[in-house]
């Protein structure tokens, strides 16, 4: 909130000054939700606005009563109960009218829970039901505990996997799902001996795991890195999840200190970090979410992320919508993420807002050491559908000074293009057959073979509401094989 009736949501501010405000036709939903979700409550520096919530949660029974706008949704019933538990146990006091209100929200929501949705939707009506059940007292509440504890368990079992990750394979939807996992540890602290502490400890070592997979998926910069629905801001970074688990004693300060290996596979979510030198990149090599639920899913797989002297060099595009549109089919295609496009084609077919149509599936990965260099290769089948038997396979050799990319295309094809989006602050030159990179003091080169390399213009998305101009490396192949030497130097040295 920056002020009683102004919010800033999704890098967008605007006042609702009135009860027609929660739900105006011509704001996009996501910010809409937003408004409903109340994080404000449980934000830093939330004690200085406490008569602005209060007022706000009047505000709200008033404005929106049952049924009759999208905060009765389930998905933002759910942060909202959540919220406003969180915010009464912080000392702050809800009012009768409040509690009757929160009451209803939880009878609501048990009535409507998101089964239809699954994910991370389904996860976050249980985590709801948990805390209304917990907050209040009597019969109907044990009931709202039971079902939601129970879907919690079943949810757990089947959301995460056996790497740590979410199924998804979205680090953003992982950091939010890990967070609403330590709430839930912190929770039954709070109402110690309730839940029953082998429950408890067994969330403790999922969220341990969990913890461990999103170390993996950050940038030295400390941020995610962009695969399938990913925006920064939108969900806490690992060193904050690290802190918060520390603080409720899910683990200690030691097991983070230590060194992650140069090659850390996560087998089961599909991805591989390979790290030398400043070098640190981070690849898909998996299945782009689980079948029945790929609502978060861009065509990515493939693609990379490089981070070199601890700053991102190669991105791909992130995520600054949900709305349905041509711009959010654009962000989900692959041609927003660095790995090749065939014939101009999507590797899955993207469509609406939250759907795949026919979808990459992935070959086994391997990785390893190959002549003193750490070494990945990945393959899928996405393109099969235009040739039979057309795949794309894509190895990658990463030493301290280079990083080599290898592409091979099997079967039939017209075009193949192996697309390298830039962080906004990198400079790129054509200069004899490659190009030249520049950055705060720092230089790479990249150079192709059996190629074609041209620079363009394409976009970034590092936020949700934000878009920034990138130059882009498009490499076109001559050749089915064909290769991407990137190299680099401390011009210091």
């Amino acid at each position: 909130m920056t002020g009683p009736d102004r919010f800033r949501f999704l890098s967008i501010e605007r006042s609702v000054p009135d009860s027609a405000a929660w739900e105006r036709s011509d704001v996009p939903k996501l910010w809409l939700y937003h408004l409903h979700y109340f994080d404000d409550l449980v934000a830093d520096g939330a004690r200085e606005r406490r008569k602005w919530h209060e007022d706000l949660i009047r505000r709200w029974i008033a404005e929106n009563p049952p049924g009759c706008s999208i905060g009765w949704d389930p998905y933002p019933v759910s942060l909202r109960i959540v919220n406003w538990i969180q915010w009464a146990l912080g000392g702050n006091t809800l009012s009768d009218e409040a509690l009757n209100s929160l009451a209803t929200q939880a009878r609501w929501l048990r009535r409507r829970m998101e089964i239809h949705l699954l994910g991370n939707h389904l996860w976050a009506n249980a985590k709801a039901l948990v805390f209304a059940g917990l907050f209040f007292e009597g019969p109907e509440a044990d009931a709202w505990l039971k079902t939601g504890l129970s879907t919690l368990q079943a949810q757990l079992d089947e959301q995460i996997l056996a790497d740590g990750g979410h199924f998804e394979r979205s680090p953003m939807y992982h950091a939010i799902v890990l967070a609403d996992l330590i709430d839930l540890i912190q929770l039954a602290e709070v109402f110690h001996g309730v839940v029953d502490r082998a429950r408890v400890q067994s969330w403790r070592g999922t969220a341990r795991r969990m913890l461990r997979w999103m170390r993996v998926m950050t940038h030295p910069d400390g941020g995610i890195a962009f695969f399938n629905d990913a925006a920064l801001d939108a969900a806490p970074t690992h060193a904050q999840l690290s802190d918060y688990a520390d603080q409720v004693g899910v683990q200690d300060r030691d097991s983070e200190s230590q060194e992650l290996p140069e090659i850390q596979a996560l087998p089961d979510s599909g991805y591989v970090r390979l790290q030398r030198g400043v070098a640190t990149l981070i690849a898909d090599v998996g299945a782009i979410g689980p079948d029945y639920q790929p609502g978060h899913a861009h065509a990515d797989t493939l693609s990379f992320e490089l981070s070199l002297y601890g700053r991102r060099v190669f991105v791909n595009g992130g995520t600054s919508t949900y709305e349905p549109g041509s711009e959010r089919l654009r962000q989900r295609g692959t041609a927003s993420h660095n790995t090749v496009v065939i014939n101009g084609q999507d590797s899955s077919e993207v469509w609406s807002s939250f759907r795949v149509a026919r979808r990459a599936r992935p070959l086994p990965p391997c990785w390893g050491i190959r002549d003193g260099r750490l070494f990945l290769q990945g393959a899928h089948d996405g393109y099969s559908r235009l040739t039979k038997g057309l795949t794309h396979t894509r190895r990658w050799y990463l030493s301290s000074e280079h990083l080599v990319v290898e592409d091979d295309i099997s079967g039939p094809f017209t075009t193949a293009d192996a697309m390298l989006l830039l962080a906004p602050e990198i400079d790129a030159q054509l200069e004899d057959h490659g190009a030249v990179l520049r950055w705060d003091g720092h230089e790479a080169s990249a150079r192709v073979e059996n190629a074609l390399m041209s620079v363009t213009w394409g976009t970034w998305h590092p936020r949700f509401g934000v878009t920034l101009a990138s130059r882009r490396l498009r490499i076109r192949a001559q050749r089915s094989q064909f290769r991407t030497l990137i190299s680099w130097r401390d011009r210091a040295a």
